[in-house]
Order: C-alpha cells, then structure tokens, then sequence
C-alpha cells in the first residue's frame, strides 16, 4: 500500500497507528482522546475532525488492522480450478489475519470492552462481520456454479472460518495463547477444508 500524500490523509494515518498503540497498551476506558493527540502529534481538535468519538476512533483502528490483511481475503471463485486447491488458500490467507499480534492485542481489548459494554462491543462486532464477506461471496459463487450445497452462504462461511477461529483466534485472544506454529497452522487448515467439503460439495466438485 502507498503511503498517503496528502497531509491531512497522513495525519488520519498518525492518528489510527497513535489509537491503536494507546488501546493496546491502557485498554480503552483509561485511553484518553489527549493521550492519542499527543501520541499522534496533531491536536484534539484535529482527532475529532477525523473521527467524532472515542468509541468510532476505536472502531476505525480496528477495522483498519483487519483490512490491511482481510483484504487479500477478496478471492474471486475460480471455476477451473479445485475447491480444494481454492480454499486451502483462502484459509491461508485467513489464517495470516488471525496470527496478526496487533490485530490480537486490539481484539482483547474488544473482548473486554464487550463484557464491560455490549452494546458498544456489538456495533464493533458487527462492521467486523461486514468485513469478512470475502468467504461469503466465493460460497456464493460455487453454489452457482453448482459445486457446493445450495443454502445459506452466511452460515456456510461461519462454519468454515469458525474452525480456524477456534484454534488461532479465541484461545490466542482470551486466554493468551501462543501463535500457531506453521505445521499445526496447515493440518488445521486440511481438516477445515476436509470437514467443509464432506458436507458441502456436491457430486460435481
């Protein structure tokens, strides 16, 4: 990604990288929109042009952390080639996200907010969702084709990256768990597919 060049998309990029050094370090309550100016080197005036509040300025930083890599989750569904092959990659890709540290030490602090505040916590939570509709698309797209079951893409998709988060997301999050190493990342990898396909795919697969 290039870097910005225009001063106030540079000062928004200053402020994000402050946020999330500062969430991560106090958590959000002790967070103060000061602390992350000064941090940031801009004024408080400047934070609130970017973001109106504290809670959006939180949202924003860890949705930003999630897209610089959700993004590569964006994979168009390749008819001649193998869902195998298709989404052993995908959950590459998402295995990737899940492992970032600094996407990880933002999630706790969600985590910890949603037991102190769910309602914010689920708004967070929910354009989080929003992002994750790369997965989705391709389910969609290889129902179409017919090499996957018809029904819910949503609930296919949960399915699917559900069994990678529970083994590189939440015990990392919750629990402090250490990242997974590459060869326990693959054989979860091969089961997920394995599991998704068994159930999933259709005699033309």
């Amino acid at each position: 990604m290039n870097a910005p060049t225009r001063l106030t998309d540079r000062k928004r990029m200053a402020i994000l990288a402050a946020a999330a050094e500062q969430f991560r370090a106090c958590g959000f309550e002790a967070t103060s929109v000061d602390r992350i100016a000064a941090a940031a080197g801009v004024s408080k005036r400047t934070v609130y042009n970017h973001f109106p509040s504290k809670e959006e300025l939180f949202t924003e930083t860890l949705l930003q952390l999630f897209q610089s890599s959700a993004g590569l989750l964006e994979l168009a569904y390749r008819p001649d080639i193998g869902l195998r092959e298709q989404l052993t990659e995908l959950l590459t890709l998402k295995m990737g996200t899940l492992a970032d540290v600094d996407f990880i030490g933002l999630a706790r602090v969600a985590v910890a907010e949603a037991i102190r505040a769910p309602e914010r916590a689920r708004a967070v939570f929910a354009r989080l969702g929003e992002r994750e509709e790369g997965p989705t698309a391709w389910i969609r797209a290889a129902q179409a084709d017919g090499k996957l079951k018809p029904g819910d893409p949503g609930f296919a998709s949960t399915l699917l990256q559900g069994q990678l988060k529970t083994f590189a997301f939440w015990p990392q999050v919750t629990m402090g768990a250490a990242p997974l190493g590459p060869e326990e990342q693959a054989r979860i990898i091969e089961a997920s597919v394995s599991m998704f396909l068994s159930y999933f795919a259709t005699g033309q697969a």
